[in-house]
């Protein structure tokens, strides 16, 4: 019963939230069952039915992301103190939030189930009964496993992702242990093991006298000296459940300002791979015309580069994101060009992923808008629906990331105006971080697009 009142008595914006998920839903699941009804019409074409399949793995990941997101910034599921003395630990929050996500997205296939059969004429009642009876198999009875089947993929993967995700963690870090070979492990301002100090032989050769009590704490992973040049202290311990964390033990999330997001290399060679694979495929245009529902033989390689300048631009995003924080710390900042860049680089990679989904998605669309471009090659509604899914996805996930990192530093705000900081110093500072993400990424994706389709231009 408290499970249900946390989950009902949730903000407005929240709900909408969940409502958004919810039609997310509902336009993947009606894919799939319009790839379902494709397949009933035309059985001779299994290729072409399991081509139209395959391209509903992008809607089903963007409603997937969405449905992360949404969880993550769910508050009534975020762990408070006290809720562990009533039964509400992590655990138990977690199985909340994928029961909420569960809900979302079994209401959304629902609300698809009914649209289709109306579409089909199946049922009666609303005015566009039978408005799409042409494409949808209306005369052939619908398999019930087929049908629960694609109906479930969006809930059921929604859910375990979301239970992998908000899983409980140890607070603690993992501290790995020091492997050294002993010959090489030297006392601390002291000789080699086994040395003249010890009864043993030279420095540098192998201990004969059995190891020490400080050859066995570096072995273990513990620290025994108080410095460098110092002796051991026997009773100086260090318990390795309260060493901080080494920078690469953080998690991406949890990385400072000074923490430069990893992977930015790689990402930029992705990028590039994938940009000289679409213009070495574009020297030669495979025949018969890509589409949607035909790939030709020669497609692969455009696919490929299709996928790794993807890749490689979300990959690139988070790095990106701290390089604009720090340009805007350039040439001797003020207060409020300082708040927004150091504000920049500490939510890099919050900000960064879903914002290079969100240029990843708008340079194929731009891609696929100019392969649609010729004559003969309409872009059917199916197609649309498929483009708005992805594109809406992406555009809300980013608001609800940008909700989560507002959340996130809400004490730091509190502070600050409680320091007699202006409320609109705080507000400039939020719009010059977008500002400076608006003029530094849309040039970037803009250009990219033009790259990716200059080969299916020529």
């Amino acid at each position: 019963m408290l499970d249900l009142r946390l989950t009902r008595a949730a903000r407005p914006a929240v709900q909408l939230r969940r409502l958004l998920v919810a039609a997310a839903s509902a336009g993947t699941g009606f894919l799939l069952l319009s790839c379902l009804g494709y397949a009933l019409k035309r059985p001779e074409a299994a290729g072409s039915g399991a081509l139209r399949l395959a391209w509903c793995v992008v809607p089903v990941a963007a409603t997937v992301y969405l449905a992360l997101a949404v969880a993550r910034t769910d508050p009534g599921t975020r762990p408070r103190p006290g809720l562990s003395a009533i039964g509400l630990g992590p655990a138990r929050l977690m199985a909340v939030s994928a029961l909420v996500t569960a809900l979302s997205t079994a209401l959304g296939s629902l609300v698809a189930l009914s649209l289709f059969l109306h579409l089909r004429g199946d049922l009666t009642g609303l005015p566009f009964d039978g408005a799409a009876a042409s494409f949808l198999a209306a005369g052939k009875s619908l398999p019930l496993a087929a049908t629960l089947t694609l109906l479930a993929v969006v809930p059921v993967v929604a859910t375990v992702a979301v239970a992998l995700a908000l899983r409980p963690r140890d607070p603690r870090p993992v501290v790995r242990p020091q492997r050294r070979y002993l010959p090489f492990v030297r006392q601390a301002g002291g000789p080699a093991t086994g040395g003249p100090a010890t009864g043993g032989p030279a420095t540098g050769g192998p201990a004969t006298g059995g190891r020490t009590a400080e050859v066995e704490a570096a072995g273990e992973g513990v620290i025994t000296s108080a410095g460098e040049g110092a002796p051991a202290a026997r009773g100086a311990v260090i318990d390795p459940r309260f060493t901080p964390p080494s920078p690469a033990d953080k998690a991406d999330d949890d990385k400072g300002p000074g923490d430069t997001p990893s992977g930015l290399p790689w990402a930029v060679a992705l990028l590039a791979a994938g940009l000289t694979a679409q213009a070495y495929a574009g020297r030669t245009p495979p025949t018969p015309a890509f589409t949607f529902t035909t790939v030709p033989t020669g497609a692969g390689l455009f696919l490929l580069g299709w996928l790794l300048t993807a890749v490689g631009l979300v990959l690139a995003a988070p790095g990106l994101t701290h390089l604009c924080g720090r340009l805007l710390q350039c040439a001797r900042p003020g207060a409020l060009r300082l708040l927004a860049g150091r504000g920049l680089m500490a939510e890099a990679t919050r900000i960064g992923r879903p914002l290079g989904i969100l240029c990843a998605v708008t340079a194929a669309g731009y891609a696929v808008t100019t392969l649609y471009d010729a004559p003969g090659r309409p872009f059917g509604p199916l197609s649309a629906l498929g483009a708005l899914v992805v594109a809406g996805c992406a555009l809300a996930t980013l608001l609800t990331v940008a909700v989560e990192t507002r959340q996130g530093r809400a004490e730091t705000t509190d502070a600050l105006l409680r320091l007699g900081a202006p409320a609109t110093v705080l507000r400039g500072a939020a719009a010059l971080r977008a500002f400076a993400l608006l003029a530094f990424f849309t040039p970037l994706t803009l250009a990219i697009a033009a790259l990716a389709a200059f080969p299916l231009t020529r």
